[in-house]
């Protein structure tokens, strides 16, 4: 895993909006049908900010904006412990599946690990937690989704 806070941060800061701030940073795999990919997410106060990643860790495509009206379905798995909420979900276990429909009806199937426990640096470290936390912290504010 590269460093996170020299790599991915600076490429979600590109996507920031002016008077935006960058709260939180995690990368995921993305799951898709005959293949998949690394995305980094970052998360603002706002919105959310999906940005797929090639193999050098560099942006590969546009970086998809997700604020809350355009999330029309949210759900975490993989977590246990049978929450009703994605925020509780996400903080449940050492990884997660975050699943999301947009309103356009997009689907976004993300798998994460928290970057805690005796494997945490090989997870992310500090800066993946920080991420994941914020990520958590973001849906429990934005309750409708």
């Amino acid at each position: 895993m590269p460093d996170l806070e020299a790599k991915l941060i600076p490429i979600l800061e590109q996507g920031l909006e002016p008077g935006e701030t960058l709260v939180g940073a995690c990368v995921a795999s993305q799951v898709k049908t005959f293949k998949g990919g690394i995305v980094g997410i970052g998360v603002t106060e706002q919105r959310l900010i999906v940005q797929r990643l090639t193999r050098k860790f560099e942006p590969d495509g546009e970086a998809l904006s997700l604020p809350p009206e355009r999330i029309a379905e949210a759900s975490a798995e993989g977590a246990g412990g049978g929450w009703a909420d994605v925020s509780s979900a996400i903080m449940d276990k050492a990884a997660v599946t975050l699943k999301l429909k947009t309103t356009e009806g997009e689907k976004l199937k993300l798998m994460m690990m928290r970057g805690t426990g005796p494997l945490g640096r090989l997870g992310g470290g500090e800066v993946q937690r920080q991420g994941v936390e914020a990520l958590a912290a973001w849906f429990g504010s934005h309750e409708a989704v």
